[in-house]
């Protein structure tokens, strides 16, 4: 009993170390957004609300809905692209285009995000592949501009998000039981209307967990905006960045974060909300 309180005393010390250092950052950031800001100076002033104020500025709130429609937007492609990949992955029979699909789903997680972002670089820039090819094919006459756009940003987001939702996915599809399908079969129902009846409401909680998943990664996304977006796109992390370590204004960088934490917090408990009520879809 001593051994299992022991252990049990070593896998839980973590997470509470964990949690406690979170919450304290969190009291500390919340703070901050209280104080006033000294220009000029690192440190701050007496207890405020000017900062959360402050806020209504029409930058502020477009860089909060900005954020609002690429996390929904990123949502939507990615489980566009996401859903028949890890259908496939799980309903294909060769064992090798199984194999084949997995690899080239899950790849991107294996590369940094920095890396990743990068790369896109590559491929949207006015000399990219994109636009080379474009201009060798002769259908433009000039570069798009792809970089530094809400198009480039949203195209790297989605990217970036595949493989997450592609693995659980995957989980929630496997887990159908074909026997449904084979009765909706049996019962004159053809290859779409199986999927379309049976297959896609059964794989209802894999679509809404990973969609939440998808949700609150891209709410919080920075490198990917700061890079591609080149600070032409803003978002409330790419605001922070700007707010703290450019500006120095702490205490205003702090209001957008707690006001965007609320936000995703808000965003989040919404969606849990409407996956309770439609997990019953999926009941098997």
């Amino acid at each position: 009993m001593n051994m299992y309180v022991r252990l049990k005393v070593w896998l839980i010390s973590p997470a509470v170390v964990v949690a406690f250092s979170t919450c304290a950052a969190l009291i500390t950031v919340l703070q901050y957004s209280l104080r006033a800001y000294v220009p000029g100076s690192l440190d701050v002033g007496g207890f405020t609300l000017t900062n959360f104020t402050g806020l209504s500025n029409s930058i502020y709130l477009y860089a909060l809905w900005n954020t609002f429609r690429l996390s929904v937007e990123t949502c939507v492609f990615t489980l566009l692209v996401a859903y028949p990949l890890a259908y496939a992955m799980v309903r294909v029979t060769n064992r090798a285009l199984k194999s084949m699909i997995l690899i080239i789903s899950i790849t991107p997680l294996f590369l940094g995000e920095i890396v990743r972002t990068y790369s896109w670089i590559i491929v949207l820039g006015s000399n990219g592949f994109i636009n080379t090819m474009l201009l060798k094919l002769g259908l433009i006459d000039a570069p798009i501009d792809m970089m530094y756009t809400h198009f480039g940003v949203l195209v790297a987001l989605v990217h970036v998000t595949i493989p997450v939702m592609v693995l659980m996915l995957g989980a929630a599809i496997a887990h159908i039981d074909r026997r449904y399908e084979r009765a909706a079969q049996s019962l004159g129902a053809g290859p779409i209307n199986i999927f379309v009846t049976v297959t896609l409401p059964l794989s209802m909680p894999g679509i809404l967990a990973s969609s939440t998943t998808a949700f609150a990664w891209t709410f919080s996304a920075f490198a990917t905006p700061q890079i591609i977006g080149g600070g032409r796109v803003p978002t409330i992390s790419t605001l922070v960045y700007q707010l703290g370590l450019s500006s120095l204004n702490f205490p205003l960088a702090a209001s957008l974060s707690i006001v965007g934490l609320a936000l995703t917090f808000s965003s989040l408990l919404a969606l849990g909300t409407v996956t309770t009520r439609l997990k019953r879809i999926g009941g098997h």
